[in-house]
């Protein structure tokens, strides 16, 4: 099953445009992301992003980004979901400053920027959680587990290892999966996860 289209108003894509413009400034000082190319940054690190955007839980609640990085895909979806308060949790400091950066210039007033590991940060209990490219399923599954309030939600952008990872998880974790599959990456996943548990509690 693939998510539905992502849509956005031009208020909040002229919003992106300016995120984008941002990140190419920085980008040429410090590496946040590999990719030097807007158009390439567009169609692939921001509308992959904006794709988790039709399968976040409704109701708003308080929602984190882990290893935000450059801005994927927590800053993103905070610029396109201004109904929730985010918290961006980037131990790298320089990424940090930039998301920091970003979120004032951009007037984000919901964003909450955590420079610290995510094992340290201390948040209340979440009704979504976020990651990209971060982790295997196993370790991400730990994060939420401790971070998600009860009945939360945590959506995880796989590659093609997720059949692989939801296998190797299922030793350790018991859990409601629902698969989706990417529309910017061929053969990729993003997994929608509730009922998050270990086994044997």
């Amino acid at each position: 099953m693939m998510p539905p289209a992502p849509s956005v108003s031009r208020e909040t894509d002229a919003r992106l445009e300016d995120f984008l413009a941002l990140l190419l400034k920085w980008n040429a000082r410090i590496n946040l992301v590999a990719e030097r190319d807007a158009a390439v940054l567009r169609a692939r690190h921001i509308a992959d992003s904006l794709q988790l955007l039709p399968l976040l839980p409704q109701g708003g609640g308080e929602a984190a980004d882990l290893g935000t990085g450059g801005g994927f895909p927590g800053l993103v979806l905070a610029i396109a979901d201004g109904g929730r308060r985010w918290n961006l949790v980037e131990s790298d400091r320089r990424k940090a400053a930039f998301l920091l950066a970003a979120s004032a210039e951009l007037g984000l007033s919901h964003v909450t920027v955590h420079a610290e590991r995510i094992e340290a940060v201390a948040l209340p209990p979440l009704s979504l959680v976020t990651a990209r490219a971060l982790a295997p399923l196993t370790a991400l599954l730990g994060h939420a587990a401790r971070l998600l309030a009860p009945g939360g939600t945590a959506i995880f952008p796989k590659g093609r290892t997720a059949g692989a990872e939801l296998t190797a998880a299922q030793a350790d974790w018991t859990m409601d999966t629902e698969r989706f599959e990417s529309r910017t990456e061929p053969g990729a996943t993003i997994l929608r996860i509730t009922g998050i548990r270990r086994v044997g509690t």
